[in-house]
């Protein structure tokens, strides 16, 4: 009886072992991303503000690599009707204003908005936020690898 029991065991033992390493492996490169990139898309609806002399309303993106090692970000904005992307090559930071005219009907997350960077360290990382509107909480951001 004992030596049927104990092949269940050892596989039993192996596969929680296994769940614990993947596991634990995740959350520290979610950690490293999250210490090295800072991003943020904010929505500023300046018709009614003084902040801006010339009343018009945009989404201004941060960017910012803390290691200062990337070597291109390709940035864009999905689910407009002529969807946005640019591409920064050379530069740890930077900061774009869209002209975006009036909040979408359906919500901010119908506009998400992608970073791919090319790293010298980490190699190829994903980075996906959405909008939200100045004065709002901060949206999570996804880290992945494409």
């Amino acid at each position: 009886m004992a030596k049927k029991l104990g092949a269940p065991i050892m596989l039993g033992v192996v596969t929680v072992l296994a769940i614990l390493f993947l596991t634990d492996t995740g959350n520290d490169e979610k950690e490293v991303l999250k210490s090295t990139f800072s991003v943020e898309a904010v929505y500023f609806n300046t018709t009614n503000s003084n902040e801006i002399e010339n009343s018009s309303n945009f989404i201004q993106i941060t960017f910012k690599d803390n290691s200062k090692k990337s070597n291109a970000i390709v940035l864009e904005v999905l689910g407009m009707e002529e969807s946005f992307q640019k591409t920064f090559v050379d530069t740890s930071e930077f900061v774009e204003k869209i002209p975006f005219s009036n909040p979408p009907k359906y919500g901010w997350e119908i506009h998400p908005v992608t970073f791919l960077i090319d790293h010298e360290e980490l190699g190829k990382v994903s980075l996906k936020t959405e909008i939200r509107p100045l004065g709002e909480a901060k949206v999570p951001i996804i880290y992945g690898n494409p």
